[in-house]
């Protein structure tokens, strides 16, 4: 069972918390992190891209020369494909990118990202995110004070809106609850600062 210290926001050890080993300690599989990523990825896509068919584009309807007897190719519309502007013949339309991925997948997918981020020294744990104020520069401080790199993600387990207001506009810093932690988050972010609250809940849902 891995042991991690736990810190104040001063970056002086408070104590210890013992983490489940399904959780913390697990294989990491590099193939269930990618699938992971890609099913993030995937849901992430606006999908919003769409060209105009022959019945989008402008244009009259009306039949531009008789059909026969004029020696030309005959032709029904000045929207035909065939025709500079007139319609895209099988270009995007809007779609879904999203598709499910079995939970059972997620789950291992998770447990293989918070063990990576252990193992690599890149997880730490906060007792507690008890700011006093909002301020950005307040909060800029804390986490220069604890060593978080360029890049960092927040876990906390309930509402804070101290944390949520001091954090939302700091380049590199993502604040997510322990409910919605997930692998894209995971991998994104170079640290991981979890509160003792959101890592025990981590430990204890994940377990099962």
């Amino acid at each position: 069972m891995p042991s991690v210290e736990v810190v104040d926001l001063n970056n002086a050890v408070v104590g210890s918390l013992d983490l489940a080993d399904e959780v913390f300690a697990a294989p990491v599989n590099e193939h269930l992190l990618y699938e992971a990523v890609r099913h993030s990825q995937a849901a992430r896509r606006s999908g919003t891209a769409k060209t105009k068919t022959r019945h989008e584009v402008s244009g009259s309807g009306k039949k531009l020369w008789r059909q026969k007897g004029t020696g030309r190719a005959r032709m029904g519309s000045i929207r035909s494909p065939l025709w500079r502007h007139g319609g895209t013949v099988h270009g995007p339309q809007p779609r879904d990118y999203s598709y499910k991925l079995p939970r059972k997948m997620l789950l291992g997918a998770l447990r293989s990202a918070l063990s990576a981020k252990l193992r690599d020294g890149e997880l730490k744990v906060v007792r507690e995110f008890a700011l006093q104020d909002h301020k950005s520069k307040a909060m800029r401080g804390i986490l220069n004070g604890l060593g978080a790199p360029k890049t960092v993600l927040l876990v906390d387990l309930g509402e804070n809106r101290n944390l949520e207001l001091s954090s939302r506009n700091l380049a590199g810093v993502t604040l997510v609850s322990s409910r919605d932690v997930n692998v894209y988050d995971l991998l994104g972010h170079a640290g991981v600062l979890l509160s003792e609250p959101a890592a025990r809940k981590l430990s204890e849902a994940l377990a099962k």
